[in-house]
């Protein structure tokens, strides 16, 4: 990828501005970040297994993803801008020259395994991470938790511990929380998919700011 693009630093150039003797949490994208996925990596600063003065590095995959998504330059530009509005001291971007290719547990495991080598020492597992569907049947190929199990397995091996993702939702009354809390409080969630947004984008709606960053959707939708 042109360097004037994607300025991508060497795992040894982004060791060097992490800090020394504290936990560092990868977060693995490949679209821009609205505000749950905000919401999900800030939180995992506070998971059990992390240290109480860590840092997350937020870690973008800038090679070409799937034809319907945001195309890389976009998303490099919705990273920056982002990264400039929330001047958060305890978050790290850096941006990885790799292309997903929706391979499943396996490819999970190999994000976490470049990440070690940028100086991570520990990964957020999504749900149903790098996963694809069959082209016979259009169902999922992999299970929702296969590569949260298939990392948490060889965690130790990798030296490297897991963060798994929590499945958070915003509610009229609290904020994001996650589901289950919601569900189990009879909270009013309120939703918005991809689509929508788009639609919202192409009509110039104005987006909610519980969805998306306010920098972000002015990236958006000027491209």
């Amino acid at each position: 990828l042109p360097k004037r693009v994607f300025p991508c630093k060497t795992p040894k150039e982004v060791r060097g501005g992490l800090p020394i003797g504290e936990d560092v949490v990868a977060f693995q994208c490949r679209n821009p970040i609205h505000r749950a996925h905000y919401e999900l990596f800030t939180r995992a600063l506070t998971a059990e297994n992390v240290s109480n003065k860590a840092v997350v590095l937020v870690h973008p995959t800038c090679g070409p993803t799937q034809q319907d998504d945001i195309p890389g330059s976009v998303r490099f530009e919705t990273y920056e801008k982002l990264a400039a509005e929330v001047k958060n001291p305890r978050i790290k971007w850096a941006y990885l020259p790799y292309s997903m290719h929706m391979a499943g547990p396996r490819e999970a495991l190999q994000h976490m395994v470049v990440r070690k080598n940028y100086g991570c020492t520990h990964f957020i597992i999504g749900r149903d991470m790098a996963g694809c569907k069959s082209s016979i049947s259009g169902e999922d190929f992999y299970g929702p938790y296969e590569a949260q199990e298939f990392a948490k397995y060889c965690a130790k091996e990798l030296e490297m511990d897991t963060v798994p993702s929590l499945n958070l939702v915003y509610t009229e009354e609290e904020g994001y929380v996650t589901a289950e809390y919601a569900e189990k409080l009879g909270l009013h969630v309120k939703k918005l998919s991809g689509t929508q947004f788009r639609k919202m984008l192409r009509n110039g709606e104005k987006i909610p700011e519980w969805f998306a960053f306010k920098s972000v959707v002015e990236v958006l939708r000027s491209a």
